[in-house]
């Protein structure tokens, strides 16, 4: 979350005086169950702050020998129809006629989405109702249709610092233009907030300002629409069936020259993840964002024909744990063991995300030796072989940085936070706080004007070189440099140098959060010959791989 101690462990006691503001909200309608049908239609956040750069251009084109199909309303209302090879999306700043109050009242920030949702529920427990977005970081925001007027969100400012909520604000915003998307096609200029776009194929050139940047251009499988978001700017949503989508996901997520029997679990868990996660963007009216945030789409752009084949073989099948689909998360490189959702997150419990020695020739026994062992941390993180992973650059890493370094780094993480800094340096840092599957649960920072804690959701924000919680720190000394001849320092040559802390070396292991499946591991345990049902029953315990069908939840609400 980025807080201070004092305000991540404050009593949630509740708060009567904010339950005469609360009115019954309700989100957009979210599937509950899953259709019979496989191919579900997502709608995904392509392109998701259009209008942030004003100078941004989009440009969609049809494919060789077809044409787009732009439907949008006209200037009385009544739906407008036009063909075109190609549009071009812009961006423009008129002045307003009076300025106008942008305003909201942040809870609180976080570096996931599964933080914010629990975060969420604990602000709902207090008797305020929220909803949850992204303008950068994920933020908890108090409902903008319950503390609908300045005088509203001041009290409830002000309601929350004087309980010791002080980690909520105020994000003040005069407007003084708008943003105003428009579209340009053979010449002529079209105002519109919305532009729905289609083509015979169903497939539709994406390009993302320079042209001739092959980063910039995208091919996608589907329809798009472009709509305005909750910032003031604009998404453009590619809606697109499900199993296409995937196509642009599983390739680019374990690469496309993973072993098969890893691709196909890759492509269950994947399609698992974007079902379980329809609600993500709720606020903004699409449902999954094409980054890291989500799972990586790039759309049809370098599909891969072993991926494709892994896609197909696995059609409609997601992973199930009590008939409800799984909280699908996988990461690059767990370092030799897995994290449990608990270790990396807030929220409750998985039963089938547990921490899981990635081995399979019994390299560390976690009962005898659990990992919260400062001892036995150390010992594991210096095995480098009987390990899935351990023929991979991220299984084992080390870098050191200097407490200069440290110090503007963390400064750069406060400022993304919105967060006052009343520190000039770094003295020190330490471990406070380690899990049993050894991940770092908590950091003290020891600064010129007090200690400072980071919750082990956010250090590797805080914090560089850390690439995962999987670390321990060794202080890096130096000796100070002799005084020079101005201050009349006699040198003494039986003295011993005196040293200084300089710095720290992170010597760590695994890449992301950890938790649920390893993608290097999971290709290794392919090359033994595993298939890809028993892969995800040793990275997430207890599961079932079963075919979409009615009876299946897409997602129960622990919170309510």
């Amino acid at each position: 979350m980025g807080q201070d101690k004092t305000v991540l462990k404050l009593d949630w006691k509740p708060m009567r005086i904010l339950a005469a503001t609360i009115a019954i909200v309700t989100l957009p309608h979210l599937p509950t169950h899953a259709q019979a049908s496989r191919d579900i239609e997502l709608q995904v956040g392509v392109v998701q702050r259009f209008g942030d750069n004003p100078k941004e251009t989009v440009t969609l084109q049809a494919g060789e020998g077809d044409r787009l199909q732009l439907q949008f309303a006209g200037g009385d209302g009544s739906p407008q129809q036009l063909q075109a090879e190609k549009v071009t999306l812009k961006i423009d700043t008129p002045p307003l006629d009076e300025p106008i109050l942008d305003e909201r009242v942040v809870l609180s920030n976080h570096r996931s989405f599964e933080s914010a949702e629990h975060m969420a529920a604990r602000w709902r427990s207090l008797g305020i109702e929220t909803e949850i977005a992204q303008p950068d970081r994920w933020q908890v925001w108090a409902h903008p249709d319950v503390y609908d007027s300045p005088t509203v969100r001041r009290w409830l400012l002000e309601s929350l610092h004087a309980n010791g909520y002080t980690q909520a604000y105020l994000d003040t915003q005069m407007r003084d233009r708008a943003t105003q998307a428009y579209w340009v096609v053979d010449g002529y200029r079209y105002n519109r907030d919305e532009l729905a776009v289609s083509s015979s194929n169903r497939i539709v050139r994406v390009i993302e300002g320079d042209p001739q940047n092959p980063d910039a251009v995208f091919v996608y499988g589907g329809n798009l629409r472009l709509q305005p978001n909750t910032y003031g700017d604009y998404t453009l949503v590619n809606l697109v069936p499900l199993e296409t989508y995937l196509r642009g996901v599983v390739p680019h997520e374990i690469g496309p020259n993973a072993p098969y029997e890893a691709a196909k679990a890759q492509a269950i868990i994947a399609r698992t993840y974007a079902l379980r996660n329809l609600r993500r963007f709720a606020v903004d009216n699409y449902q999954l964002c094409a980054d890291t945030d989500c799972q990586v789409y790039f759309g049809l752009e370098h599909t891969s024909n072993a991926a494709d084949r892994a896609i197909s073989a696995t059609a409609g099948q997601v992973l199930t744990y009590d008939n409800e689909l799984v909280d699908a998360l996988y990461s690059s490189t767990s370092g030799g063991i897995t994290s449990p959702f608990e270790d990396a997150w807030e929220g409750p419990p998985r039963p089938y995300l547990i921490a899981v020695v990635d081995s399979v020739s019994n390299a560390w026994n976690l009962e005898v030796n659990p990992l919260d062992d400062e001892a036995n941390f150390r010992r594991f993180m210096s095995l480098e072989t009987g390990f899935n992973e351990e023929e991979w650059d991220m299984f084992r890493w080390r870098g050191t940085t200097s407490l200069a370094e440290m110090t503007e780094f963390m400064k750069r993480y406060f400022r993304r936070n919105d967060r006052p800094i009343n520190f000039s340096e770094i003295k020190e840092v330490r471990i406070t706080n380690r899990s049993r599957s050894g991940r770092v649960m908590e950091m003290e920072v020891q600064t010129d004007s007090g200690i400072i804690t980071i919750p082990g959701d956010e250090v590797r924000n805080a914090f560089y070189p850390p690439i995962s919680t999987l670390f321990y720190i060794d202080p890096v000394y130096k000796e100070k440099e002799p005084e020079d001849e101005d201050n009349n320092t006699t040198e003494n040559p039986d003295r011993e140098p005196e040293k200084y802390l300089w710095g720290y070396t992170f010597v760590g292991g695994g890449f992301g959060h950890g938790v649920g499946l390893s993608q290097t591991g999971a290709s290794r345990l392919a090359e033994l010959g595993w298939s890809s049902d028993r892969i995800l029953q040793f990275y997430y315990p207890g599961t079932q791989v079963q075919p979409l069908n009615e009876a299946i939840v897409f997602w129960r609400d622990p919170y309510r």
